[in-house]
């Protein structure tokens, strides 16, 4: 397939879409035929067995630590939904395919996704750089009445015009994590901020709402350092670090992907950055431990000690939430594992993770939609199931609502912080991290 530019998308040019054949996923987690026959798909998305959303994730790459667990939770959830009898007699069926967290395959899959595989709707989809580019997309085939469900981002651009109205999202903003996380640090001393972040839409997002933060406290930025997205661990961060310990920050707020913050946090502790690290939830905050952990072993604790990362579900920890306890027998019950074509043989899956606990309460809410779109779901009606949603009881001790002008489903904000080789809830930041 030709390389399709935003130009080409809103002028209506579509490359060749041929089909990248695949197999079956997940041993029936997810459907029993999840690749679905030819002649019984209409354009719906829907057959009288099947209801088919569509996934371009990270599977592979640097940031696929981020796909593979936002994956895993979800299909533990639709997987007991399926075993239940489905929703109005209908598997969920996901149809699945890898961008590597990368834009152009993004939107290509996206177009894929649309076209030729005739999906009900889009699902899952993971971070800024991608889904800001298939955000035109949507708008491209909007007489088709596409919606993108729930990507594991925190920007804007989904949540403003001109492309708000073709997504809906459920987990708190960069603007809402950013902003607690500098409230929190300017509440205990810590008034000199900078911030290292990735050089692409979703570094902006977040640099963008430090510096909004900041002004609100009526100071500004004391210094800033960026990396090229797709850096691994193997990555020197040093020349990052020089450049912000000339500035004398108090904290750092890290805007990236696990493999570079972990980098970061390991060079800026070397390199005698002793100062809060502070990361938000896109992190992937057990992937970004683990890197160090599996380098440093006991002596981790050196630079998880100053880690604070926001997070936008509760602790998986917490058990008294009927949700939370149900994820955790779900995911221990299927254990579910990527397709073998997407499956990364040195990547080894977390029992539990923000990640996955995230992608787990997306589709119970999907679940929750396709249950209210009834027998017979249309995608024009699609969201008025969505908005029906007032109040709606998630299980983790916030209540979702949606309208036409609330498209984002949860607004709190979590802090945590590393103990005993595990991420805890933060409730003083004061004894934490005073000046």
């Amino acid at each position: 397939m030709a390389q399709l530019t935003r130009r080409q998308l809103t002028q209506g040019v579509l490359a060749s879409t041929a089909i990248v054949p695949w197999r079956a996923f997940a041993s029936d987690l997810v459907g029993q035929a999840t690749t679905v026959p030819s002649g019984t798909l209409t354009d719906s998305g829907v057959t009288d067995s099947q209801i088919v959303l569509g996934v371009s994730t990270a599977f592979k790459g640097p940031s696929r630590g981020l796909g593979i667990e936002l994956y895993r939770g979800a299909v533990s959830y639709f997987a007991h939904v399926n075993d239940q009898g489905g929703v109005h007699g209908r598997r969920i069926v996901l149809k699945l395919r890898n961008d590597g967290y990368q834009p152009v395959p993004a939107v290509e899959n996206s177009v894929k996704l649309i076209v030729d595989d005739k999906v009900f709707a889009l699902f899952g989809y993971v971070g800024t750089p991608t889904v800001t580019r298939v955000l035109p997309v949507l708008k491209k085939f909007q007489d088709r009445d596409f919606l993108l469900f729930f990507p594991f981002t925190g920007a804007q651009p989904q949540r403003q015009p001109p492309y708000d109205e073709f997504a809906f999202n459920l987990r708190a903003s960069y603007k809402q994590e950013t902003a607690g996380l500098v409230d929190n640090l300017m509440a205990i001393g810590r008034e000199r901020i900078a911030v290292f972040y990735q050089a692409d839409a979703y570094g902006r997002s977040g640099w963008a709402g430090v510096r909004a933060a900041l002004k609100e406290h009526k100071t500004k930025l004391v210094g800033e350092a960026t990396y090229r997205r797709g850096e691994q661990y193997t990555a020197v961060m040093r020349a990052q670090v020089e450049r912000l310990k000339k500035v004398n920050p108090d904290a750092v707020i890290c805007i990236g992907s696990y493999a570079a913050c972990a980098a970061f946090a390991r060079d800026a502790i070397d390199n005698g950055l002793e100062i809060p690290i502070a990361n938000l939830s896109f992190v992937g905050s057990e992937n970004l431990l683990k890197k160090l952990t599996d380098e440093f072993g006991s002596e981790s604790e050196r630079y998880s000690r100053w880690l604070v990362n926001s997070q936008v579900v509760p602790s998986y920890e917490d058990l008294s939430m009927p949700s939370i306890s149900e994820y955790a027998d779900l995911m221990q019950r299927y254990d579910p594992t990527p397709p073998p074509e997407f499956e990364e043989h040195d990547y080894v899956p977390f029992a539990k993770s923000f990640t996955s606990l995230e992608g787990f309460l997306n589709a119970k809410l999907m679940t929750e939609i396709l249950v209210r779109a009834g027998p017979s779901p249309s995608r024009a009606l699609l969201e008025d199931a969505v908005f029906s949603i007032q109040n709606h009881d998630l299980g983790i001790g916030e209540q979702v609502h949606f309208s036409p002008e609330r498209r984002q489903g949860l607004d709190q904000v979590y802090y945590t912080i590393v103990d005993n080789n595990r991420f805890v809830g933060l409730t003083d930041w004061k004894a934490k991290f005073a000046v």
